[in-house]
């Protein structure tokens, strides 16, 4: 009979075990998710009070900034049209010197003239000189009253815009000053968030922002306060607060969205420095 070669099975070693099983990561339990977002919470609203103690500053300063702006740029424009009209005045001065300097060349030839046809034709000339005398002169004197009305609304734009740009430095210098006295802390709470956002998966991480920005008060996460949402302050039954409380699941608030946890992620949360 012959002989046939049983190759013997391949087992892995205990090294080789290891590393497999290091590769693995251990899984996050829902516990640990819930005090990651609650600690990032934490954080957030620290930085939301911050911006509250601002109030409604960097809102008027802004407003006050497109104020400004308006108001620079009419009063541009009105310069601009101002210095038209006064463009307009001196071209039609000129144009009178011109007009009396042909007059008088026009009076000067009729004294040399041989004839009635030429005199006569002078004369015409100096008399329609004298018409474009007289329309100049007319205009002027509407450009004239146009350039004293124009000067007052310049003259109140002026006063207007002198009188916001000093109603903004005043914000602005309460605003950095209310800045600088909160900028080391509102920098050191940044960095903790953005240090706690990256312990969040990026589908929670999605969550929490998405219910962060449609709230209110910023709050995505909240604690279960006397039986109710520590967001909009609804009633939860007793089973759902016991499944909040069994962390096998995250739950949200039926009422507002917000995702809520229990005393024991509270209590891990505050406990640290």
């Amino acid at each position: 009979m012959a002989k046939t070669d049983v190759k013997a099975p391949v087992t892995k070693t205990s090294s080789e075990n290891g590393k497999a099983r290091t590769a693995l990561k251990p899984e996050i339990t829902v516990a640990e998710k819930l005090v990651e977002l609650f600690r990032l919470q934490h954080v957030d609203s620290q930085v939301d009070r911050i911006k509250v103690q601002r109030g409604e500053l960097p809102l008027e300063v802004q407003d006050l900034e497109d104020e400004v702006a308006g108001l620079e740029t009419r009063l541009k424009k009105l310069q601009d049209e101002l210095g038209e009209v006064e463009g307009q005045v001196s071209d039609r001065q000129n144009m009178i010197k011109e007009a009396k300097a042909q007059i008088k060349k026009y009076e000067a030839q009729q004294a040399k003239v041989r004839n009635n046809r030429e005199y006569d034709s002078l004369t015409k000339e100096i008399e329609f000189q004298n018409l474009e005398i007289q329309l100049a002169e007319k205009r002027i004197k509407e450009a004239k009253a146009q350039i004293d009305g124009k000067k007052a609304v310049v003259d109140e734009s002026k006063h207007k815009y002198d009188e916001r740009q000093k109603d903004l430095e005043v914000k602005k210098k309460e605003l950095d000053d209310i800045i600088a006295e909160t900028e080391k802390e509102e920098k050191e709470l940044q960095k903790k968030s953005s240090a706690a956002s990256k312990h969040i998966e990026e589908r929670l991480l999605s969550a929490y922002n998405r219910i962060r920005s449609n709230s209110r008060n910023g709050l995505a996460v909240v604690p279960v306060e006397r039986g109710s949402c520590g967001g909009c302050f609804n009633s939860i039954p007793p089973q759902r607060q016991l499944d909040i409380s069994s962390h096998k699941k995250i739950i949200v608030c039926e009422h507002c969205g917000r995702i809520l946890v229990d005393d024991y992620v509270l209590e891990r949360v505050m406990s640290e420095k």
